[in-house]
């Protein structure tokens, strides 16, 4: 896309009223949605993801993990769920960037930059869309949760630990967003987000405490947000030390949204 281009395309968005860009918006998640109903295989991942990981390490190292605890499976059950929370905030937030590196290569994308439309509205789009799917897998893994033995203690604190994970997520499809924009295929992003997700979810306090590992890991799992994020859904949900990584949650949430937000807005615009 040339310079004049990108300045056209930035007038174009400046004109639209706000009210303009919510219908924009409204109209571009019920395409996303629609288009699910037409593929519900896409739907395959957020239903799958959350009863193959909560059966697998429940019942493959809730054992082991659960006697260090002090609890058996049945406290393993209690601590790895609220994590498995904070695992489907960063392992679906990668969807948004393969499925929007899809739309660029199928030509959708070239489509929707030819209307007179908000492009931050084909953003926020993709991203609810996202976040809904996200929400229907943490809804299939607390079914899952509940008959493997979970014990919800503050039904409150459930629906919070859900919000925080909703506002993690939608920070992080930001990244994803802008991997999907400047990197040339789908495949490409999954290999990308691999890389990214694969240490921040096993080098944290998801699957297990972090008390045992080595000093430079715990170093680093201290500043992981899907470790404080994971501590503050078990606050939440079955009760202890809440309020410090609540903040560093929001703090983490705050802060990538604020520098990948705009990063992947202008790369849309300006993407030839």
């Amino acid at each position: 896309m040339s310079a004049a281009t990108a300045t056209t395309t930035a007038d174009t968005d400046a004109r639209i009223p706000l009210r303009g860009h919510l219908r924009h918006t409204g109209a571009l998640i019920r395409r996303n949605l629609l288009w699910i109903r037409q593929d519900p295989e896409s739907m395959f991942d957020a239903l799958l993801m959350p009863i193959v990981f909560t059966l697998l390490f429940v019942y493959v190292f809730g054992g082991s993990i659960g006697q260090a605890l002090g609890g058996g499976q049945d406290g393993y059950v209690q601590y790895v769920i609220p994590g498995m929370i904070a695992m489907m905030s960063m392992t679906l937030s990668q969807g948004v960037g393969t499925g929007f590196s899809q739309d660029f290569n199928s030509g959708v994308m070239d489509r929707f930059r030819s209307l007179p439309i908000g492009r931050g509205s084909v953003l926020f789009a993709k991203i609810s869309v996202e976040l809904a799917r996200m929400l229907f897998a943490t809804a299939v893994l607390m079914i899952v949760a509940l008959l493997v033995g979970f014990d919800i203690n503050h039904w409150g604190g459930l629906f919070a630990a859900v919000g925080l994970s909703v506002v993690f997520a939608s920070s992080i499809m930001w990244v994803f967003l802008t991997l999907g924009v400047i990197l040339k295929n789908a495949q490409s992003v999954q290999a990308m987000g691999f890389l990214v997700l694969f240490p921040l979810q096993f080098g944290s306090s998801i699957f297990a405490p972090t008390q045992s590992m080595p000093g430079w890991l715990q170093a680093f799992t201290d500043y992981n947000p899907l470790s404080t994020l994971a501590d503050a859904a078990r606050g939440l949900m079955v009760g202890g030390p809440v309020a410090h990584d609540l903040w560093v949650t929001l703090a983490w949430s705050v802060a990538i949204t604020a520098v990948m937000a705009p990063v992947a807005i202008h790369k849309f615009r300006t993407k030839s």
